[in-house]
């Protein structure tokens, strides 16, 4: 069985095969559907065993066929010669062991041909195999198309393996979702849910849209997501994310984002559009495949025909059987295979691990990161903070200061608002504020009848030159300044804990001998805190995003592959601007992470170094197949223009070597990432 190149509008190959096509477009949910039917054999694994047995017996039936008909007429020919099986009997059972493997490729010649893509390695097979019928050389016509066959079949299943965990992905989302209504439970679509909607999660369902937790606890597994098997728990008011599966007994979720736009949505997203980004290696194989075919023919011509000038006893037969032989083992396959197979595991790899890769193009470039730039909040430490300390100045009331910070801090998404609700408590609902703006970098600013209230860093207040007699620089907490009514009022102060794997992540990026810097908006003091616990190489503190653009930029400017960690909206630009912009995907914004390059699903600064990794390992492997397939096709390829070589000696230089090469992609996906 066979399978169609699929092309760009600019004539850009987009996927190897018609499989990874499958896998990527937009339908790939209903085509999975189709092709597995899990509403009538769902397994364990969401996988239907049965259809994919069946998928596999037809992938090989007409190999099977072929190589049955082809071992007969051997063994008619070779081991119990009969007298029947002479002339266009003899003929036609070779033709028709040959139909099965080799009438798909003949229509694949004709379909490239009609598209303008005449120099392909389905011509360069077709020719070698109808040429090696016309010298009469019929068993090895055939076994020539069988074995590419075969090739192409073991490229399909080794497509299938390296995407399944992208598969996986792409159904974890459930179409119907159980809805409560006037306290009647009803089943309706997922993405006919609204926002406000409460949704009924019973133990074991998947959750189907991102919300708000409203009952008083509930535990998660969560490894769709973010690759991780243990169970994650939730507090009500909290959020959860489509794809996460119910644990426990029933529990309701309040939707809080419509169905295209959930957290999973993007990621599947992401995903589908995976293929589209080419990694530099893999674009340049493809230019020279376009460029190395044609030259391949005009040789195999010129060996067939040019030895007739300058040798006295030239045989024809003879030439063109060595011409055949040179088109066989020139067929670029296990190149136009391998490569992209092995950027595609990587990808694979990646997904298992909660690593996204928006492209092979990314695995390339993170594979050579010479420096790696971080946010700290959300990032490097938890993102969650807690008010350690409230000072004020005695002559304003307390309670009358807290609910109008509580009130202002509620119309942002900052996790130190979150720190602020929690630690005041209710919303006062009679508070109306009046141009509310929230300065990026710097805080919040609101008016209330007639009076100006400010709420966020010192810098804010320096800005509106608000007179303060606190020194915050040199305290290690995040301290949130509040001025009202054009006098300083006080502080608070708030604490972020750094992450359980930020040590160890750290301690990696220095073995691998990669520079780290930390850019943050928080004050020096706060970040140099931060940097001396994890032993970063160098901080930066104060910064507003501009500032962390310029700094990139800095670091840039040293003709040095950056990469940028981060997560909150204001992360965005500099996130653009690196060489490999990475997100946290769990608490990162929706900005940020649409933004990114690499997606780490789980927050886990620990998956930086693992990606790197991942990306090492996939251009490994890819070269290592290059540099097979060249030197293999070049020893082959002298002694068949020399007539040393047989057509099998140019059926190893070709499919074996092809097979080879698709054994060594796939095996990324049997590599242990976690140590790293």
């Amino acid at each position: 069985m066979q399978h169609k190149h699929t092309y760009d509008a600019q004539g850009k190959q987009l996927c190897c095969t018609q499989e990874e096509k499958i896998y990527f477009n937009a339908g790939a949910k209903e085509i999975l559907k189709k092709e597995h039917h899990p509403e009538e054999h769902d397994t364990e694994d969401g996988h239907d065993h049965s259809s994919i047995q069946e998928s596999r017996l037809h992938l090989f039936l007409p190999a099977i066929i072929s190589f049955s008909l082809l071992i007969i007429a051997i063994f008619l020919d070779h081991f119990y010669p009969q007298s029947w099986f002479t002339g266009w009997i003899r003929v036609l059972w070779y033709i028709f062991a040959y139909l099965p493997v080799g009438l798909p490729v003949l229509k694949e010649v004709v379909e490239s041909i009609g598209k303008g893509d005449i120099f392909s390695e389905f011509l360069l097979m077709s020719i070698a195999t109808i040429g090696a019928f016309s010298i009469g050389e019929f068993p090895e016509g055939v076994a020539v198309m069988l074995f590419y066959a075969v090739g192409e079949i073991f490229q399909t299943l080794a497509v299938r393996k390296a995407k399944a965990n992208i598969k996986t992905l792409l159904d974890q989302r459930p179409d119907e979702v159980t809805i409560i209504e006037n306290q009647q439970s009803r089943t309706v679509k997922a993405e006919n849910v609204k926002i406000g909607d409460t949704i009924q999660l019973k133990s074991g369902e998947k959750l189907g849209l991102d919300g708000e937790l409203l009952s008083e606890s509930a535990s998660f597994n969560t490894a769709t997501l973010t690759g991780e098997s243990a169970p994650t728990s939730k507090s009500k008011g909290e959020q959860v994310l489509a794809g996460m599966i119910n644990l426990n007994s029933v529990i309701l979720v309040k939707v809080n984002t419509e169905y295209q736009d959930s957290k999973l949505s993007k990621i599947l997203e992401l995903v589908q559009n995976a293929s589209a980004q080419k990694a530099p290696t893999e674009l340049f194989i493809r230019k020279f495949a376009k460029i190395y075919t044609p030259i391949v023919v005009v040789l195999a011509i010129l060996i067939c025909l040019l030895p007739y000038f300058f040798i006295s006893d030239y045989q024809f037969k003879e030439w063109l059987y060595r011409s055949l032989i040179f088109l066989v083992i020139s067929c670029p396959c296990a190149l136009v295979i391998s490569i992209p197979l092995g950027y595609f595991g990587g990808i694979g790899a990646a997904s298992k691990n909660g690593i996204l890769f928006k492209g092979s193009n990314f695995l390339d470039l993170i594979a050579n990161i010479q420096h790696i730039v971080m946010d700290k909040t959300g990032t490097m430490t938890e993102g969650v903070f807690k008010v350690q300390e409230l000072v004020l100045k005695p002559e304003f009331d307390k309670n009358e200061i807290l609910q109008l910070v509580n009130a202002l801090e509620s119309k942002s998404s900052h996790p130190v608002a979150t720190a602020i609700h929690n630690y005041i408590g209710k919303i006062a609902e009679n508070i109306q504020f009046e141009d509310v703006e929230e300065i990026a970098g710097h805080g919040l600013k609101a008016t209330i009848q007639g009076k100006e209230l400010l709420v966020g860093n010192f810098k804010l207040l320096d800005k509106y030159n608000i007179s303060y007699d606190d020194d915050s620089s040199h305290s290690v907490f995040t301290l949130i300044a509040i001025a009202f009514d054009k006098k300083y009022v006080g502080y608070l102060s708030i604490a972020d804990s750094i992450k359980k794997d930020a040590h160890d992540t750290i301690k990696k990026l220095n073995a691998m001998n990669i520079p780290t810097t930390m850019l943050s908006g928080d004050k020096s003091a706060v970040v140099k805190f931060v940097v001396d616990s994890l032993g970063i190489t160098s901080y930066f503190g104060d910064l507003l995003p501009e500032d962390k653009v310029n700094k990139v930029k800095e670091i840039k400017a040293n003709n040095v592959t950056v990469a940028f960690v981060g997560d909150g909206v204001n992360d965005a630009p500099v996130v653009a601007l690196s060489d490999v912009g990475i997100a946290m995907g769990g608490l990162g914004s929706d900005a940020t992470i649409e933004t990114a390059d690499v997606v780490i699903q789980d927050d886990q600064p620990s998956k930086i170094p693992m990606a790197i990794h991942i990306g090492k390992q996939t251009k490994k492997i890819v070269w290592q197949n290059i540099l097979l397939a060249f030197t293999v096709k070049v020893i082959v390829l002298i002694l068949g223009a020399g007539g040393l070589a047989t057509m099998w000696e140019a059926v190893f230089a070709d499919v074996g070597v092809a097979l080879l090469a698709i054994l060594n992609a796939v095996r990324i996906q049997r590599m242990d990432f976690t140590k790293y």
